[in-house]
């Protein structure tokens, strides 16, 4: 798993009549990856609220930027110039399954309580290795170890 930021405190900037991009979150040591706006999705969390399959923001040159919508910022009740906690990992593969379709997997092998049993932070991991693997077919090998792990748990 490419980790952005793990666990770093950023600061969730506002800047009046940005459109979507009013209140947002600059990703340090992030110019260097390329891609253009919609290819470049990341997931992680900000301040324990999960994001799924977030846009990154692309400005030549500079660090990416998330934008942080209303309704995060009522759920973390953060604004503009608080400090967050964020982890953020980029989700490489072109067709970049979500966390639903991942604990859907689960649930239909049987395994899914084996996984909810699990401490939070391996749960995050498994997802980030499962949704940050590059090919379908590489993924798929990767959710099939760890359902063949989690079903040997449950014996």
């Amino acid at each position: 798993m490419e980790y952005l930021a793990k666990d770093e405190i950023l600061e969730l900037k506002y800047e009046h009549g940005k459109g979507a991009w009013t209140y947002h979150i600059q990703i340090p040591n992030t110019k260097h990856i390329v891609g253009k706006w919609g290819s470049l999705k990341v997931s992680g969390t900000i301040d324990d609220y999960k994001i799924d399959s977030i846009n990154l923001f692309t400005i030549t040159g500079q660090d990416k930027l998330i934008s942080i919508n209303d309704k995060i910022r009522k759920a973390i009740n953060k604004g503009g110039g608080d400090k967050v906690i964020v982890t953020l990992y980029l989700l490489t593969s072109k067709e970049q399954i979500t966390e639903k379709e991942i604990l859907e997997t689960f649930k239909e092998s049987g395994v899914l309580k084996a996984f909810k049993k699990l401490p939070d932070e391996e749960q995050k991991e498994i997802i980030g290795k499962i949704a940050s693997t590059k090919s379908e077919e590489k993924q798929i090998k990767v959710i099939l170890k760890f359902i063949d792990q989690l079903s040997k748990s449950n014996d």
